[in-house]
Protein backbone atom coordinates (compact mmCIF):
# COMPACT_ATOMS: atom_id res chain seq x y z
CA UNK A 1 0.00 0.00 0.00
CA UNK A 2 1.30 3.50 -0.67
CA UNK A 3 2.76 5.89 1.94
CA UNK A 4 0.44 8.89 3.07
CA UNK A 5 2.98 11.04 1.19
CA UNK A 6 4.12 8.62 -1.66
CA UNK A 7 5.63 10.62 -4.32
CA UNK A 8 5.34 14.40 -2.42
CA UNK A 9 8.96 16.47 -1.51
CA UNK A 10 8.91 17.66 1.81
CA UNK A 11 10.58 20.39 3.55
CA UNK A 12 11.52 19.77 7.49
CA UNK A 13 12.95 22.76 9.60
CA UNK A 14 14.41 21.82 12.88
CA UNK A 15 15.30 18.79 11.56
CA UNK A 16 18.34 17.64 13.42
CA UNK A 17 16.69 16.21 16.82
CA UNK A 18 13.22 16.01 18.47
CA UNK A 19 10.02 16.65 16.58
CA UNK A 20 11.60 17.40 13.59
CA UNK A 21 14.09 14.24 13.35
CA UNK A 22 11.37 12.14 14.17
CA UNK A 23 9.13 13.90 11.50
CA UNK A 24 11.83 13.77 9.07
CA UNK A 25 12.06 10.09 9.37
CA UNK A 26 8.16 9.27 9.06
CA UNK A 27 7.82 11.41 5.98
CA UNK A 28 10.38 8.81 4.64
CA UNK A 29 8.98 6.18 5.44
CA UNK A 30 5.67 7.27 4.22
CA UNK A 31 7.18 7.81 0.90
CA UNK A 32 8.30 11.25 0.27
CA UNK A 33 11.63 13.09 -0.82
CA UNK A 34 12.98 14.74 2.39
CA UNK A 35 14.75 18.02 2.63
CA UNK A 36 16.17 18.12 5.92
CA UNK A 37 17.26 22.04 7.73
CA UNK A 38 18.76 23.23 10.60
CA UNK A 39 21.51 25.01 12.02
CA UNK A 40 24.80 24.01 10.34
CA UNK A 41 26.17 20.70 12.19
CA UNK A 42 26.80 16.77 13.16
CA UNK A 43 23.38 16.67 14.27
CA UNK A 44 22.04 17.70 10.48
CA UNK A 45 24.02 15.20 9.02
CA UNK A 46 23.35 12.35 11.02
CA UNK A 47 19.63 13.03 10.76
CA UNK A 48 19.87 13.44 6.95
CA UNK A 49 21.61 9.43 7.08
CA UNK A 50 19.25 8.30 9.44
CA UNK A 51 16.47 8.91 6.47
CA UNK A 52 18.81 7.13 3.95
CA UNK A 53 19.39 4.55 6.14
CA UNK A 54 15.76 3.72 6.16
CA UNK A 55 15.62 3.95 2.51
CA UNK A 56 14.45 7.23 1.55
CA UNK A 57 15.77 9.77 -0.21
CA UNK A 58 16.93 12.93 1.82
CA UNK A 59 19.23 16.05 1.26
CA UNK A 60 20.48 18.15 4.20
CA UNK A 61 20.59 21.86 3.58
CA UNK A 62 22.23 24.17 6.46
CA UNK A 63 19.75 27.38 7.13
CA UNK A 64 19.37 30.20 9.55
CA UNK A 65 15.54 30.51 9.32
CA UNK A 66 16.42 34.15 10.61
CA UNK A 67 17.95 34.92 7.70
CA UNK A 68 16.23 35.60 4.56
CA UNK A 69 18.56 34.61 1.89
CA UNK A 70 19.27 31.70 3.64
CA UNK A 71 16.06 30.51 3.88
CA UNK A 72 15.23 31.49 0.35
CA UNK A 73 18.16 29.49 -0.92
CA UNK A 74 16.71 26.48 1.10
CA UNK A 75 13.16 26.28 -0.71
CA UNK A 76 15.16 26.61 -3.86
CA UNK A 77 17.59 23.76 -3.17
CA UNK A 78 14.28 21.36 -2.02
CA UNK A 79 12.49 22.99 -5.54
CA UNK A 80 16.00 21.91 -7.33
CA UNK A 81 16.70 18.28 -5.93
CA UNK A 82 13.01 17.31 -5.97
CA UNK A 83 11.40 19.09 -8.60
CA UNK A 84 8.74 20.58 -6.64
CA UNK A 85 7.48 21.59 -3.27
CA UNK A 86 4.32 19.78 -1.80
CA UNK A 87 4.57 19.80 2.04
CA UNK A 88 6.59 21.92 4.69
CA UNK A 89 6.74 21.37 7.71
CA UNK A 90 8.19 24.65 10.16
CA UNK A 91 9.55 23.26 13.26
CA UNK A 92 12.83 25.10 13.76
CA UNK A 93 12.05 27.08 17.47
CA UNK A 94 13.63 27.54 20.80
CA UNK A 95 12.82 27.34 24.43
CA UNK A 96 13.22 30.82 26.61
CA UNK A 97 16.90 29.18 28.15
CA UNK A 98 18.36 28.76 24.74
CA UNK A 99 18.24 32.87 25.02
CA UNK A 100 19.08 33.49 28.81
CA UNK A 101 15.22 33.80 29.55
CA UNK A 102 14.42 30.70 31.16
CA UNK A 103 12.05 31.07 34.93
CA UNK A 104 11.89 35.10 34.07
CA UNK A 105 8.60 37.10 34.44
CA UNK A 106 8.34 39.58 31.70
CA UNK A 107 9.39 42.41 33.84
CA UNK A 108 12.67 40.66 34.26
CA UNK A 109 13.58 39.80 30.36
CA UNK A 110 15.96 41.56 28.04
CA UNK A 111 15.54 43.00 25.26
CA UNK A 112 18.09 40.78 23.54
CA UNK A 113 16.50 38.02 25.37
CA UNK A 114 12.75 38.96 23.87
CA UNK A 115 14.25 40.02 20.35
CA UNK A 116 16.27 36.66 19.78
CA UNK A 117 13.28 34.75 20.68
CA UNK A 118 10.89 36.07 18.60
CA UNK A 119 13.33 36.05 15.51
CA UNK A 120 13.28 32.40 15.35
CA UNK A 121 9.91 31.54 16.63
CA UNK A 122 8.18 34.30 14.40
CA UNK A 123 9.78 35.78 11.95
CA UNK A 124 11.60 32.33 11.09
CA UNK A 125 7.95 30.59 10.60
CA UNK A 126 6.86 33.93 8.52
CA UNK A 127 10.28 33.33 6.40
CA UNK A 128 9.95 30.11 5.68
CA UNK A 129 5.89 30.47 5.11
CA UNK A 130 6.85 33.44 2.60
CA UNK A 131 9.37 31.17 0.13
CA UNK A 132 7.37 27.70 0.96
CA UNK A 133 3.94 29.66 -0.39
CA UNK A 134 5.40 31.38 -3.70
CA UNK A 135 6.71 28.09 -4.63
CA UNK A 136 3.39 26.62 -3.68
CA UNK A 137 1.40 28.72 -5.56
CA UNK A 138 3.46 28.58 -8.51
CA UNK A 139 2.68 24.56 -9.08
CA UNK A 140 -0.67 24.95 -8.40
CA UNK A 141 -0.94 23.89 -4.08
CA UNK A 142 0.59 22.25 -1.11
CA UNK A 143 0.66 21.55 2.08
CA UNK A 144 1.88 23.49 5.22
CA UNK A 145 2.42 22.92 8.90
CA UNK A 146 3.99 24.82 11.24
CA UNK A 147 4.68 23.84 15.18
CA UNK A 148 3.05 26.26 17.69
CA UNK A 149 2.43 24.78 20.80
CA UNK A 150 0.11 24.38 23.68
CA UNK A 151 1.93 27.60 24.90
CA UNK A 152 -0.10 29.25 22.04
CA UNK A 153 -3.53 28.14 23.24
CA UNK A 154 -3.03 28.92 26.73
CA UNK A 155 -0.41 31.38 29.42
CA UNK A 156 2.07 29.50 30.49
CA UNK A 157 4.10 30.57 33.81
CA UNK A 158 7.64 32.60 32.94
CA UNK A 159 7.42 31.80 29.46
CA UNK A 160 6.44 35.19 28.07
CA UNK A 161 8.19 35.81 24.75
CA UNK A 162 7.56 31.65 23.93
CA UNK A 163 3.88 32.37 24.69
CA UNK A 164 3.92 35.49 22.43
CA UNK A 165 5.43 33.75 19.63
CA UNK A 166 3.34 30.15 19.42
CA UNK A 167 0.35 32.13 20.13
CA UNK A 168 1.17 34.81 17.23
CA UNK A 169 2.05 31.00 15.01
CA UNK A 170 -1.39 30.33 15.46
CA UNK A 171 -2.78 33.56 13.85
CA UNK A 172 -0.29 33.64 10.86
CA UNK A 173 -1.23 30.21 10.14
CA UNK A 174 -5.08 30.78 10.54
CA UNK A 175 -4.38 34.23 7.98
CA UNK A 176 -2.29 32.31 5.30
CA UNK A 177 -5.13 29.41 5.27
CA UNK A 178 -7.86 31.79 4.49
CA UNK A 179 -5.28 33.95 2.03
CA UNK A 180 -4.11 30.79 0.11
CA UNK A 181 -7.49 28.32 -0.07
CA UNK A 182 -8.29 29.28 -3.37
CA UNK A 183 -4.36 28.67 -4.45
CA UNK A 184 -5.03 25.05 -3.55
CA UNK A 185 -2.19 25.23 -0.34
CA UNK A 186 -3.36 24.33 3.01
CA UNK A 187 -2.03 25.97 5.93
CA UNK A 188 -2.43 24.21 9.73
CA UNK A 189 -0.58 24.42 12.88
CA UNK A 190 0.38 21.35 15.68
CA UNK A 191 0.36 22.40 19.17
CA UNK A 192 2.35 19.72 20.92
CA UNK A 193 1.98 19.58 24.66
CA UNK A 194 5.65 18.45 27.12
CA UNK A 195 6.99 16.24 24.47
CA UNK A 196 10.23 13.81 25.08
CA UNK A 197 12.77 16.20 23.24
CA UNK A 198 16.63 17.84 24.15
CA UNK A 199 14.12 20.94 24.78
CA UNK A 200 12.48 19.75 28.06
CA UNK A 201 15.43 17.96 29.65
CA UNK A 202 16.16 20.48 31.95
CA UNK A 203 12.67 21.48 33.07
CA UNK A 204 12.38 17.69 33.30
CA UNK A 205 15.36 17.16 35.59
CA UNK A 206 14.10 20.51 37.60
CA UNK A 207 9.80 19.79 38.26
CA UNK A 208 9.28 16.69 36.39
CA UNK A 209 6.84 15.69 39.03
CA UNK A 210 5.02 18.70 38.27
CA UNK A 211 4.62 18.85 34.95
CA UNK A 212 3.61 15.23 34.65
CA UNK A 213 0.60 16.03 37.28
CA UNK A 214 -0.71 18.68 34.59
CA UNK A 215 -0.69 16.22 31.83
CA UNK A 216 -4.15 13.45 32.30
CA UNK A 217 -2.25 11.08 31.05
CA UNK A 218 1.20 11.16 33.11
CA UNK A 219 3.61 11.18 30.53
CA UNK A 220 5.31 12.79 28.16
CA UNK A 221 4.47 12.91 24.48
CA UNK A 222 6.72 11.04 22.13
CA UNK A 223 8.17 12.78 19.39
CA UNK A 224 6.90 10.12 16.94
CA UNK A 225 3.76 10.98 18.17
CA UNK A 226 3.73 14.59 17.07
CA UNK A 227 5.04 13.33 13.80
CA UNK A 228 1.81 11.09 13.08
CA UNK A 229 -0.11 14.51 13.50
CA UNK A 230 2.14 16.29 10.92
CA UNK A 231 1.97 13.62 8.41
CA UNK A 232 -1.65 13.17 8.27
CA UNK A 233 -1.94 16.97 7.85
CA UNK A 234 0.73 17.29 5.06
CA UNK A 235 -1.46 14.65 3.21
CA UNK A 236 -4.26 14.35 1.31
CA UNK A 237 -6.28 12.87 3.48
CA UNK A 238 -6.74 15.79 5.25
CA UNK A 239 -7.86 17.38 2.18
CA UNK A 240 -10.47 19.67 3.58
CA UNK A 241 -8.46 20.90 6.81
CA UNK A 242 -6.78 23.98 6.92
CA UNK A 243 -6.51 26.88 9.53
CA UNK A 244 -6.22 24.16 12.31
CA UNK A 245 -4.57 24.12 15.32
CA UNK A 246 -3.96 20.33 16.10
CA UNK A 247 -3.60 19.79 19.67
CA UNK A 248 -1.53 16.90 20.61
CA UNK A 249 -0.94 17.31 24.52
CA UNK A 250 -2.29 13.92 26.31
CA UNK A 251 -4.68 16.22 27.79
CA UNK A 252 -3.17 19.28 28.91
CA UNK A 253 -5.40 21.74 27.73
CA UNK A 254 -8.76 19.77 28.14
CA UNK A 255 -8.09 20.08 31.84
Amino acid sequence: MPGLLAGKSALVTGAASGIGRATALLFAREGARVTLSDLPGEALESAAAAVADAGGEAQAVAADVTREDEVATLVERAVARFGRLDCAFNNAGVAPRSVGAAGQRIGEMSRDSWDALLAINLTGVWLCMKHELAAMERQGGGAIVNTASIGGLVGLPRSNAYVVSKHAVIGLTRSAAIDYAEAGIRVNAVCPGYVETPMIGESMARRGEQILGTVPMHRLGRPEEIAEAVAWLCSDRAGFVTGAAQVVDGGYTAV
